[in-house]
């Protein structure tokens, strides 16, 4: 070999593209960051929306007016302290299934499989809201009325939108989360010029109803003890989601630690929207308007706030805000199945993996075209859409179910831990038990409230209020479904409750760079 030869500089060596990581249930891990746990978390709980289709209804609560923003502070303490529960249950086991997988290991199978069943239930009840909110809005916004008032081109609309953001799901959770930044970007953006055009015209040009802030807005010891339980009761739905960050835990970096601290910061975040939004929407218009405009608050303030041809900016933001929360209340319902099924407590079909977007492919279909049947049914019979409306009062126990049972599951699962330092005893013990007690008390107010004759939108069934048939019917149809799985899978319904493994909560978890 000559010099030259040597001292040849060699070909270029092109590395092969690393292989992404899979998980145990063949999900691709390390896929999002933090950013992205905490987006997922915000978008499913779907802000503009919730806000549009709450706010005036709080208002309208006897002895609630003026003091809507503090019930929604008092309802974000339940959520915050289920979050603590959350975050430390994600730490002792980052598994898909959340509330499905926890409350199995601390409070044994039987339970932790109708918790399954209380989040999948719940999911696609509210499926049925979300996408025909982004139907109607969609036709508003390019000016199509007739469209929004009609049964048929809703059903379709809503169709389309559940299909649309199915196939996003199932695509790969990347491409999930990219859609959910931008989404929610839009939606924020929007709500934060409304919040701040809305307070500077109400101290500035003295709007028609309008109304200057006053301390007591925010404080709820200036309503009764009944009002203030009765909006809290609105108030658990307008928060309700935030979990959805958590449900994607294993295919996020930092799984055991990153998901669990964006729960606990996504309620928070969730907090400064709706105390701002709420606080202006009724400063600009007063109590009386946002009360006799309750079905859709916002939009109808769009036209007053913005003016002719920016009003649209309210319909785009409520536009994303449901579309945003059709495609994030997909992603966990499709993940508690496949954790099910990883479990071995429900059919093996649901646990497929697609080879390419490593996503749960039957899953998450499974899931959108159930949606649609829901959502058709739901529509084709009850074109007035009053069973609708039920049905999101309805969602009020399923969330209150298994959100008490998470802040129950944490409490058991660490007892023997809470005793060795009093930061234990507090944030994983005493904070989700005092969150588990108020879910529970909450779902027992709400069981005598929607009981009470002409609780609901529609006619009683039977003489049972139509919330209570759909909100405790549908939990009470996973007992046999429960039964029925018993017979079958049996190596799941012979496991034992667990507790978590000394000095848990003492170990340092090794986080990972924050990312999309």
């Amino acid at each position: 070999m000559t010099t030259s030869e040597t001292l040849a500089p060699s070909p270029p060596i092109h590395a092969a593209p690393q292989e992404p990581l899979i998980g145990e249930k063949g999900l691709r891990t390390n896929a999002i960051g933090f950013l992205s746990n905490m987006v997922i978390g915000v978008a499913s709980t779907a802000p503009a929306y919730s806000l549009a289709a709450t706010l005036g209804f709080i208002v309208a609560v006897g002895g609630v007016g003026i003091h809507a923003p503090a019930v929604l502070i008092v309802s974000f303490v339940p959520m915050l302290l289920i979050s603590f529960g959350y975050r430390y249950l994600n730490r002792a086991d980052p598994d898909a299934g959340t509330t499905f997988a926890w409350v199995t290991r601390a409070l044994g199978p039987q339970l932790g499989w109708l918790n399954g069943w209380a989040i999948v239930v719940a999911d696609v009840i509210v499926m049925a809201s979300l996408s025909v909110i982004a139907a109607s809005y969609t036709y508003l916004l390019f000016g199509w009325n007739s469209g929004a008032n009609s049964t048929t081109a809703i059903i379709i609309g809503a169709a389309v939108w559940i299909a649309l953001m199915t196939w996003i799901c199932y695509r790969g959770i990347e491409l999930s989360a990219r859609v959910q930044l931008f989404l929610l970007s839009a939606e924020i953006v929007i709500l934060g010029v409304f919040a701040v055009v809305a307070l500077v015209k109400a101290y500035t040009s003295s709007p028609a109803g309008g109304i200057h802030v006053s301390g007591s807005w925010f404080n709820p010891f200036d309503m009764s003890w009944t009002a203030l339980v009765d909006g809290v009761l609105l108030g658990l739905f307008i928060y309700w989601g935030w979990d959805s960050g958590v449900s994607v835990n294993e295919e996020s970096e930092d799984s055991a630690e990153g998901p669990g601290r964006a729960a606990v910061l996504s309620t928070i975040v969730l907090l400064l929207i709706y105390v701002v939004v709420s606080t202006a929407a009724q400063a600009y218009a007063g109590t009386g308007y946002l009360a006799n405009n309750s079905n859709d608050v916002l939009s109808v303030l769009g036209g007053r706030v913005f003016g002719s041809g920016w009003d649209k900016l309210l319909i785009i933001a409520v536009l994303t805000s449901a579309a945003a929360s059709t495609q994030t209340t997909i992603l966990p319902t499709a993940r508690t199945t496949l954790s099910m099924e990883h479990w071995g407590a429900i059919p093996s079909v649901f646990g497929r993996i697609h080879p390419r977007f490593r996503t749960p492919s039957v899953s998450t279909l499974g899931m959108g075209a159930l949606s649609i049947v829901w959502t058709t049914v739901l529509l084709a019979f009850n074109p007035a859409q009053n069973v609708l409306g039920d049905s999101i009062t309805a969602l009020g126990f399923s969330i209150a179910f298994y959100y008490g049972f998470t802040g129950l599951a944490c409490f058991v699962y660490y007892r023997h831990e809470l005793r060795r330092r009093w930061r234990n005893l507090l944030l994983a013990g005493i904070v989700p038990l005092a969150g588990c007690l108020i879910m529970f008390a909450l779902f027992a107010k709400a069981f005598h409230d929607y009981s009470q004759p002409g609780a609901g939108f529609s006619t009683p069934l039977f003489g049972i209020q139509i919330p209570i048939v759909i909100g405790i019917g549908t939990l009470l149809l996973g007992v046999p479904l429960l039964v029925l799985a018993w017979t079958r899978y049996r190596s799941y319904f012979a496991r034992r409750p667990e507790t978590s493994s000394p000095g848990l909560l003492e170990e340092e978890i090794e986080h990972a760079p924050a990312r999309l």
